[in-house]
């Protein structure tokens, strides 16, 4: 059967020491009766963690199986045809929404090449944020103070102040912020954020505040792996400023050789074009149409709109928002 309409998929949640239960009361996810629910794993296929379709002629099935029998429909002929076997290929992106209650770790992710060579191999993480709602003095670090080296950054880390080496600001929401591997970071307490990344889950944690995991116990560093992956000439990080594009109230966040990212605003927009696109709608409604159907997006909501499927996004208030995240051209 092809792919024919818009796959949504149940949530996949995570729950970290640093998460709350903003998923919930803001973005409206269904979760249990934890605490601590950190991250809404909406699109993904990295190993065990997969995304099923909730509804639809699709419904049961994983993303990873669809990938394997419908890879043109899904991902559309230029890109399919680059996958190789498709007993091993993955999705290309994971898009996620965070909750951070707390602060999460100064970490850094490895380029493709670096995660490769690990045991098991990965991708690289290539990551963008956008956030979705910011307390009063939340921050975000991100890149590297400029003039830090490698060892100035190893003493600092191993004497527990290695947040003097980081560069941070306070995030307005709305804002975007790209993450290349490489770039060291963390999200301060207080933010929502949503993510696309690479489907990846290889992270190299620098530092944890000297905080106890669940168990008690301190929670692993990689101090050596994270100082060998880094990139020392990248420099502070500071938010993206949006650009405009053809599309009258498309507005483009990060275009980089990983993910497109753009944010539509009021019109009617185009989707298709012989990819995929993620839609995330992050403050208000948005309609979705294709072939005499419509879907609603609320806030809080993704759909996957595969490369089979042409439809038109419409965004009727200024006060309304979506993100759409997909491939660059071959």
């Amino acid at each position: 059967m092809p792919l024919e309409d818009p796959l949504t998929f149940v949530p996949v949640f995570q729950q970290y020491l640093w998460g709350g239960r903003r998923l919930e009361t803001v973005l409206h996810k269904p979760l249990g009766d934890a605490a601590q629910y950190a991250e809404s794993w909406e699109v993904v296929d990295h190993g065990d963690e997969q995304s099923v379709v909730a509804t639809g002629p699709q419904a049961g099935r994983s993303l990873r199986e669809l990938l394997a029998s419908h890879a043109g429909d899904l991902l559309g002929e230029a890109h399919s045809q680059s996958l190789g076997d498709l007993s091993v290929a993955r999705f290309p992106l994971l898009f996620k929404f965070l909750d951070a209650q707390r602060v999460l770790s100064l970490q850094v992710h490895p380029n493709d090449e670096q995660a490769a060579r690990l045991n098991p191999p990965d991708l690289g993480k290539t990551e963008a944020w956008v956030i979705v709602a910011a307390e009063p003095g939340a921050v975000v670090y991100a890149g590297l103070k400029a003039g830090v080296t490698r060892e100035r950054l190893r003493i600092a880390m191993e004497s527990g102040a290695g947040a003097e080496c980081m560069h941070c600001f306070e995030p307005a929401a709305g804002d975007c912020v790209f993450i290349p591997a490489g770039v060291p970071h963390a999200l301060g307490a207080g933010l929502l954020v949503a993510e696309i990344q690479q489907a990846s889950n290889t992270t190299f944690r620098l530092h944890d505040w000297n905080r106890l995991g669940a168990d008690g116990q301190p929670r692993p560093l990689h101090l050596e792996q994270g100082l060998a992956v880094i990139d020392y000439e990248y420099g502070p990080v500071t938010p993206q400023m949006a650009q405009p594009t053809a599309d009258a109230g498309r507005e483009r966040l990060v275009a980089c050789d990983k993910f497109v990212l753009d944010r539509l605003r009021a019109g009617v927009h185009a989707i298709g074009g012989g990819r995929f696109h993620i839609l995330a709608a992050i403050e208000g409604a948005v309609e979705l149409r294709w072939n005499g159907q419509e879907q609603i997006l609320t806030t809080g909501q993704t759909t996957l709109v595969p490369a089979s499927v042409e439809a038109d996004l419409k965004v009727a208030s200024g006060d309304a928002g979506v993100l759409d995240m997909y491939l660059p051209d071959k």
